[in-house]
């Protein structure tokens, strides 16, 4: 890539004593360790040194200078556990006519043709910044590898996450959306993808194994992947069984296959995108999957934004019109104790023409689209944005809800926001994020009314 003058990150400041930097933060109001209510009596501090929370206390008269948080509700920082940095905001070189997946490839590779360095890096700085005001510390941010983009993705990628080192954490995962078989062998966009994973800041490598022009080579595509992340020891994510067909074998059989023959380590991720074709599933096979999975460190992630837009259209026709083609969080989680993560994955583009950047807004379209408004399924909900999708990307996450010493100290506080409940149902705009213990962001409605 060439040298250029690229847009300007810029940090906030607080007092620091030359290498740890302290924050206090008074007013909060944490989510309590049921999250069905949360804590509301009392004035709670949260101090930080070093990057931990060292202590959660109320009435602290020692603190004397902080961040007065005013009763907003204080949560561990969200996290996108599966994002495209590279075809955010393309939706204005796109047209649409029959808004299905063959034309959503089709427009976007047309697109493609045409990124560069700057166009990359404009882009995908916008979708890291408005990520990082709506309170996301981390994300894995999946870049293209193919002959058409060649490495050019991978390395805006990379220097977008180098340059919000300390803000955000950007990790880049390598994604081959093309086939990796030019025929009954690897090709092209195979050689590619292991010319990135030699690059030792790709931490994660993935591909599509359903645009395969075969089961079998779909299957080979799985076995190429995870053994190209063994040889790297670094996570695997695969884009998955994204279809409604109850003919289609669930290729998700061959993924935990294949780690078993690998003797996969924990240390390392197994993380499965969209999953639809799991929605067809009885309790019966959800608890052979369950059975099969066993200890390996598979995490689903539901994509509900692109999921409900692309998939059932077929049906558009019958009584009922198309179905809840995404992976029901709450009740998968719930009931068979699966490690279930929610995502944004695609921000204005031919596969995700709505929405925002903003992990709030699956878990407000979740309590209509999952019918969960519990106070069980409203803490699933929030966990799926926050400390599953860390946990998905293989980050260090706390443990609760609950903002308890020892965590690492990046959270959002919500402002204007009393409850857990209230932060689903109506999420409030005005948010500070704390990453590191440093204010990274802070974001303000700002109102005005006519005089009547």
């Amino acid at each position: 890539m060439r040298d250029r003058e690229w847009p300007t990150i810029r940090q906030s400041s607080l007092s620091c004593d030359n290498q740890h930097t302290k924050l206090s933060s008074l007013n909060v109001q944490p989510c309590d360790n049921q999250c069905s209510t949360c804590q509301s009596t009392g004035r709670w501090a949260v101090r930080t040194y070093n990057s931990r929370v060292t202590s959660v206390s109320q009435d602290d008269p020692e603190i004397e200078s902080a961040l007065d948080a005013k009763g907003g509700l204080v949560l561990p920082s969200l996290s996108h556990s599966h994002i495209h940095l590279d075809k955010c905001f393309v939706l204005d070189r796109c047209s649409l006519v029959t808004g299905d997946f063959a034309e959503a490839l089709r427009v976007t590779n047309e697109a493609k043709a045409a990124f560069d360095a700057d166009d990359l890096y404009r882009r995908g700085y916008k979708l890291i910044r408005d990520s990082l005001q709506c309170g996301v510390t981390s994300m894995r941010a999946h870049v293209e590898i193919d002959i058409a983009v060649q490495l050019l993705c991978l390395d805006v990628g990379l220097k977008l996450s180098n340059d919000f080192r300390g803000i955000c954490d950007v990790q880049v995962a390598a994604f081959a959306q093309e086939p990796l078989f030019d025929g009954p062998a690897p090709g092209e966009n195979y050689r590619l993808l292991e010319q990135a994973m030699q690059n030792p800041h790709v931490a994660v490598v993935g591909s599509a194994p359903y645009v395969e022009s075969t089961l079998e080579l779909a299957k080979a595509n799985i076995r190429l992947v995870m053994e190209l992340a063994q040889r790297r020891a670094c996570h695997v994510d695969f884009h998955l069984d994204y279809n409604l067909d109850p003919s289609a074998e669930p290729l998700i059989f061959e993924v935990i296959k294949e780690a078993k023959r690998l003797s996969w380590s924990q240390d390392t991720r197994i993380t499965i995108g969209h999953a639809t074709r799991l929605q067809l599933f009885t309790p019966n096979e959800w608890h052979g999957l369950v059975a099969a999975i066993g200890d390996l460190p598979i995490v689903f992630v539901g994509l509900p934004q692109s999921d409900m837009y692309m998939l059932g259209r077929t049906t558009a026709d019958t009584p009922l019109g198309a179905p809840r083609s995404t992976l029901r969080v709450p009740y998968i989680a719930n009931k068979y104790h699966v490690e279930m993560a929610m995502s944004v994955n695609n921000v204005q583009n031919a596969f995700t023409p709505q929405g925002t950047a903003d992990p709030f807004s699956l878990c407000t379209l979740g309590v209509a689209l999952f019918q969960s408004a519990t106070p069980e399924d409203i803490e699933t909900l929030v966990r799926a944005v926050t400390l599953k999708s860390k946990e998905a990307i293989g980050m260090e996450h706390a443990q609760s809800l609950t903002i308890s010493p020892g965590d690492p100290a990046d959270f959002v506080i919500v402002h204007d926001t009393p409850d857990l409940q209230a932060a689903v149902l109506s999420p409030s705009y005005d948010r500070t994020v704390i990453k590191a213990g440093k204010v990274v962001a802070r974001r303000e409605t700002t109102t005005w009314f006519a005089e009547t």
